[in-house]
């Protein structure tokens, strides 16, 4: 499973990005409205650290509008994927933008008929947000699962599932055991995945072993 990292922070980005685990970006109009920059900027600051795909969403609510700024964001770089929401114009747009081969991310998801109706679109990702839909007593991970179901019954349905709106590891684990192509996760969960207790009961052991022996590594 590819992960991705929820943010807009070119600073938190850089540093994640040292470890040669991050395969793309997802950003929204609530992370870059955060960072007090133009989006212009903060987006060329990313896609220069990033060279997987980094999603840049249009504020617009009509087709039209989406695909003006479609086209304004699709200069920046290369690899900006535009994030369409998962309405009856955001599909439309998806649509156009599909036929002139540029990768879209529609997102917003919160059903199976609602992916259906994305990849059918041509979308590039489509963006199933499972911790809102646990916030309303549903199970978020159960719709990746349905999703995984619909799209491998049909071949030639290529839009991959990125899974968001991850609350803690628990969901990375269970979305990608339901097979999600992709995780787009915050920083903060991100630092999470890699701490365990044990781990660190058993390094203080290591290192406290070797310093009673006086060994050295030069």
């Amino acid at each position: 499973m590819k992960i991705y990292i929820d943010s807009s922070d070119i600073k938190e980005i850089k540093e994640i990005n040292r470890t040669s685990l991050v395969d793309g970006i997802t950003t929204n109009p609530s992370l870059i409205a955060k960072q007090n920059k133009d989006i212009k900027t903060i987006l060329k600051e990313i896609c220069k650290e990033i060279k997987g795909p980094v999603s840049a969403e249009v504020t617009a609510e009509d087709c039209a509008g989406m695909l003006k700024e479609a086209k304004v964001l699709k200069k920046i770089a290369k690899n900006i994927v535009i994030k369409l929401p998962l309405t009856y114009e955001g599909l439309k747009a998806c649509s156009e933008l599909s036929k002139k081969k540029v990768k879209t991310n529609v997102t917003l998801c919160f059903s199976v008929t609602q992916a259906l109706m994305a990849a059918k679109c041509g979308a590039t990702f489509v963006s199933p947000f499972i911790g809102r839909l646990d916030d309303i007593g549903e199970n978020g991970v159960n719709l990746i699962k349905d999703i995984r179901k619909v799209f491998d019954n049909y071949k030639y349905l290529k839009t991959e599932i990125l899974s968001a709106s991850i609350r803690n590891i628990d969901h990375v684990k269970e979305v990608a055991k339901a097979g999600s192509d992709i995780a787009t996760i915050p920083a903060k969960v991100f630092h999470e995945m890699y701490k365990h207790e044990l781990t660190d009961k058993g390094l203080k052991i290591f290192l406290d072993d070797w310093k009673s022996a006086n060994q050295k590594i030069s």
